[in-house]
Formats: structure tokens, C-alpha cells, sequence
């Protein structure tokens, strides 16, 4: 049985349900899904844990209180890891907790 992983990642404009793939491999099936902002993001996870995901890793773009409340939304259902940007190039030189 292979891993069901997913990858989310913020960008302004973004849209859950256009932008999204998925690379399945012998050992991992992998979710990408772009969401617009962190209370998307929460929505996002709950339905990935709801498909069977049990790892969420959240791009960079995602502050401290944006990787916080990706947690919270799993309720311990998923593990949550982050790619860790202070500043994320893509956003401005900003984190998401200045943004979002």
C-alpha cells in the first residue's frame, strides 16, 4: 500500500479544485493543491484527510500561525510537516502570517 501524501502550497488567486495534481508512484501517491489563503488551507486538509492523506507537507509560504492552523484542522489525523521560509520570494519577501 503506498503513502497517500499531500503537498499544499499559498498563492493569492490560487484555486483548490483547479490547482491541483497528482503523481502516483509504487511507494507514494502525492496531492499537490493550491490555496489561496490559510482558511482554505484548513478547509483543503480536512478533505485530504477525509481521502485517506496521512502527511500534509505546507510550502514555505506558510508562516508559523499558517502551519498552526493547518494542525489544528487535522485534529492529529495527519502528520503536518512545513518547508520553512522566513521570507518566501514568492509572496514579496514576506511570510504568509503577513499576508494571510
Amino acid at each position: 500500500m503506498a503513502l497517500k501524501a499531500a503537498f499544499v502550497f499559498v498563492a493569492p488567486g490560487a484555486d483548490p479544485v483547479r490547482d491541483r495534481s497528482v503523481v502516483v508512484t509504487p511507494e507514494v501517491e502525492l496531492i499537490t493543491v493550491g490555496v489561496p489563503d490559510y482558511a482554505s488551507a484548513e478547509k483543503v486538509a480536512v478533505l485530504l484527510v477525509a481521502d485517506g492523506v496521512v502527511a500534509i507537507e505546507l510550502c514555505g509560504g506558510f508562516g508559523h500561525v499558517g502551519a498552526a492552523r493547518v494542525v489544528q484542522a487535522v485534529q492529529g489525523k495527519a502528520a503536518v510537516g512545513v518547508v520553512r521560509f522566513d521570507v518566501h520570494p514568492g509572496l514579496d519577501g514576506k511570510s504568509g502570517d503577513e499576508i494571510f
